[in-house]
């Protein structure tokens, strides 16, 4: 699944879930909840980016890496990367144990959208999960149905999720631009009132 896809069901899952959980952090703007609840979604795919140095090493004419194809899907993708992730952003939440929950959560619907949605152009160049990875890959998750990256379901599902994020964001007063800058968040999110403000004011029924 797209890494923007990544971010969106994690801020839709995430505010579903801190409904029960209740805020992670000290207050409803603290940062805290917002990597929780975002960068559990895309710290797995720190593991992909040795696709820089393979199309870095390709362009400068050197012999070729292959860091992207070995262990992406591989270093981050198992428990234990899922594990430190979580551990790593409970550090942020004043309630550690609520941000921990939410953290794994987000990382095995990561997981999830990684299983049904990842697969390449080709119909037997599929992705799959080494639950046990870093370590070995016994425990291999592969699925023959596969969605391609880039098909029409998974571009369905992206951009419906970023429509129910942009809902959040104008509901709650925070979105996923949060996990970058919570300044430029608490701009994005006013422009995102306004215009909501404005449509409903376009659209209302007269009395």
């Amino acid at each position: 699944m797209f890494p923007h896809s990544h971010i969106n069901n994690a801020h839709v899952s995430g505010n579903a879930t801190l409904r029960q959980l209740g805020d992670c952090g000290q207050n409803d703007r603290q940062p805290a909840r917002l990597p929780a609840r975002h960068s559990g979604g895309i710290l797995p795919d720190l593991d992909g980016l040795g696709l820089i140095p393979d199309v870095a090493t390709r362009a400068l004419g050197y012999r070729g890496t292959l860091y992207y194809e070995h262990y992406h899907h591989f270093l981050l993708h198992g428990i234990y990367g899922g594990i430190a992730i979580a551990v790593l952003l409970a550090g942020f939440g004043r309630h550690r144990w609520r941000v921990l929950l939410l953290a794994l959560l987000v990382f095995h619907l990561h997981l999830l959208c990684d299983f049904v949605g990842s697969r390449g152009p080709d119909p037997d160049d599929l992705w799959p999960i080494f639950y046990d990875g870093p370590f070995n890959k016994n425990w291999m998750w592969l699925w023959k149905g596969q969605w391609q990256i880039d098909s029409w379901l998974n571009r369905i599902l992206s951009v419906v999720l970023f429509a129910w994020s942009l809902r959040i964001a104008v509901q709650r007063g925070y979105s996923f631009v949060g996990v970058f800058n919570r300044r430029l968040d608490e701009k994005f999110v006013a422009v995102l009132r306004q215009w909501a403000a404005a449509w409903k004011a376009r659209h209302a029924v007269p009395k």
